[in-house]
């Protein structure tokens, strides 16, 4: 088990730990939770060696096999499966033994050797790190492409996925979820509620935790406390506790008024129905949320919309995706054929598996990206507020908070965008202090600030312009628990329209009344509910995991979700022979596949040491051959659907 005694832990002058004490048992699921700069990641140091406790005693067993996610972006030309194969550092000590063994000639080291490498999962590695790939969302078609033609959160996600190619007694995951979709998140969860070791998880998606621990560690104030239960539980324990406090009690109060006071306001109008009823949702929730909330010390409010033109856009026909690139004509279509109306008041969550186009609907509408076809009408006085997944990156990092703002009013005033809003100097001062910009940190540059501050900043930014319209693109990866609630209770009170997309489904569920289905090229109604969305992706992650198991045997019966790039075109007069071979190639892959199950069974027996080492180096060559025989294979295959389809 791994035990803390009295362990003092400093960062710098800063005591993080102060003789804190906790214990966590094999196989435990542990949820790691405090407030930023509680020491969360400091003490992940600790368990992985980087750094020592600077009082007291703290340990881990030392034949624990230890794995985490590399924090360091990955620059290497290797293919995606090889590189992910590559954490299974178990696998290639193995493979490092039987080239050492062969080398030294000596007969019962080989057969050991062999028989290691059998152990390790050399016959289906490759299988189970396809599978882990594909289960974090990525193609077929992306299997082999090199790690460094990803984009960064895709090269993070090859990195998680080699952490989990490792085997471990310990995994420890540092805000695993920052990177993935809706799809992959509940992927992931089904895939760590199967680890059988100890695990250890910082994470500021409720849901998340709620899935995949038992036992809550929570730092505050240095110490280290253990509650029994997920995340839920232990809001549930802790709220027992805050509520004696009178304090707490009194801002809980303030939030239950406020929204009650919503509740009553429009309950008797039809219109209004479906928002009142989503703040009784979130009235249900506040016993809850209530003491993170007063802990944090961090609420804000959506202004009431200037007007609220109904309905706020009207979409006919319209398809969306991307000019074409420079030197070619055909754009990039990627949903197509979209006829909608939003209408004012209607909370809206877009669902879809990653890449089908959720983000780029979104852009549409935002006016990012211009329709590909099809017509949009905005309704008169649309005043849309968007925060994009990547907009973080339009921070300008020189600039403080203030500044800012200050540009923000004047290019609102030049476009003839104010809607009430004060744009003096301390005004706009005094608007950032209500989202804990004050003092020092208005004049504090946003390069210097974490991720969390810096959206922070563009939610105090999009709040000030006072939308009807709020389009939401993955909103929450930067930020923590407490603003994450404080955001949720804020969109149940905003009287406008909202679009939603969103891998943190406690927000989903708390603000959305519908949701739209992105998928196969257009967008349909979703009549479940995510419950129902989650059962989806678990059986389409089924199906991928499936389809990898089957990879290395048979690798036509891996179907590729979107269309992988076609080979160059071939003549039909040359498909002849070109079909002669690949029917050729096929009948020796499954000789040698045969011969493959026969070693293996073989090796299976308990044989004699020589017997060992004879099937080891026959599987091994039977393995190299199969590898250069599968490559030629799926070039014919390409090769033969090009001919066909010209």
């Amino acid at each position: 088990m791994i035990s803390l005694k009295n362990v003092v832990l400093r960062r710098g002058a800063k005591v993080l730990l102060d003789r804190a004490n906790a214990t966590l048992n094999p196989s435990e699921k542990v949820g790691l939770v405090g407030r930023n700069g509680a020491g969360k990641s400091t003490l992940f140091a600790l368990f992985n060696g980087s750094l020592h406790e600077d009082g007291g005693e703290f340990s881990v067993p030392s034949q624990w096999r230890l794995a985490q996610v590399a924090q360091d972006m990955p620059e290497t030309t290797q293919g995606a499966t090889d590189f992910v194969i590559e954490g299974d550092t178990l696998l290639l000590a193995a493979q490092a033994e039987v080239e050492a063994a062969n080398d030294s000639g000596d007969g019962d080291r080989i057969a050991h050797a062999y028989m290691h490498l059998y152990d390790a999962g050399e016959h289906d590695a490759k299988s189970r790190a396809q599978a882990l790939i594909l289960g974090l969302g990525f193609q077929v078609a992306e299997l082999d492409k090199p790690v460094n033609s990803f984009s960064g959160g895709w090269r993070m996600r090859l990195q998680l996925a080699r952490a989990l190619m490792c085997p471990s007694d310990l995994l420890l995951l540092d805000e695993p979820t920052n990177h993935l979709d809706l799809d992959a998140l509940v992927w992931l969860e089904s895939w760590l509620q199967r680890y059988t070791g100890t695990m250890l998880v910082i994470s500021h998606d409720r849901e998340f935790l709620d899935a995949v621990t038992q036992v809550t560690l929570h730092i505050e104030k240095a110490q280290l406390t253990r509650y029994g239960g997920n995340y839920s539980s232990f809001e549930d324990q802790r709220a027992e506790k805050m509520l004696l406090q009178q304090s707490a009690f009194a801002k809980q109060q303030e939030k239950i008024a406020h929204l009650q006071k919503f509740i009553s306001r429009f309950k008797a109008q039809a219109s209004k129905a479906k928002q009142a009823q989503s703040r009784v949702k979130a009235l249900d929730r506040m016993e809850k949320l209530a003491p993170l909330l007063a802990e944090a010390d961090f609420s804000f409010e959506f202004k009431e919309p200037a007007n609220l033109p109904n309905p706020m856009l009207s979409l006919q026909d319209i398809s969306v995706g991307y000019p074409p690139p420079e030197g070619q004509t055909e754009p990039t279509v990627i949903v197509r054929g979209i006829s909608k109306s939003v209408l004012a008041g209607q909370r809206i969550g877009i669902l879809g598996a990653n890449g089908q186009g959720k983000s780029t609907l979104v852009k549409t509408i935002a006016r990012e990206l211009a329709p590909l076809a099809g017509e949009t009408t905005e309704g008169k006085g649309l005043n849309i507020g968007y925060f994009a997944q990547q907009e973080l990156d339009v921070l300008r990092p020189d600039d403080n908070p203030l500044e800012h703002m200050i540009r923000l009013a004047r290019e609102s005033t030049a476009a003839g965008k104010l809607s009430g809003q004060e744009t003096r100097e301390q005004a706009l001062r005094n608007f950032l202090g209500q989202f804990n910009f004050s003092g020092d940190m208005v004049n504090q540059s946003v390069g210097s600030m974490s991720g969390g501050e810096k959206a922070r900043l563009v939610l105090c930014m999009l709040v000030w312009q006072r939308p009807n319209l709020l389009l939401l693109d993955e909103p929450t990866n930067h930020l923590d628990l407490a603003t994450r609630e404080a955001l949720s209770v804020a969109l149940n009170e905003f009287e406008g329209t909202v679009m939603l997309v969103s891998h943190d489904r406690a927000l989903l569920r708390a603000v959305c009344d519908e949701f739209w289905m992105v998928s196969r090229g257009g967008v349909s109604p979703f009549d479940g509910d995510l419950d129902d969305y989650q059962r989806y992706l678990l059986e389409e992650a089924k199906r991928q995991r499936a389809a990898a198991r089957t990879a290395a045997a048979a690798p036509a019966v891996v179907q590729a979700p979107a269309p992988a790039p076609k080979a160059a075109a071939v003549s039909s007069s040359a498909l002849k022979p070109l079909k002669k071979e690949f029917d050729q190639l096929e009948q020796r892959m499954a000789a040698l596949h045969a011969d493959k199950d026969k070693l293996e069974a073989r090796l299976a027996t308990n044989p004699s040491p020589a017997e060992i080492a004879e099937a080891g180096k026959g599987l091994k060559a039977v393995s190299q051959e199969l590898d250069t025989l599968e490559e030629r294979w799926l070039a014919l295959g390409e090769q033969i659907e090009a001919a066909s389809a010209a």
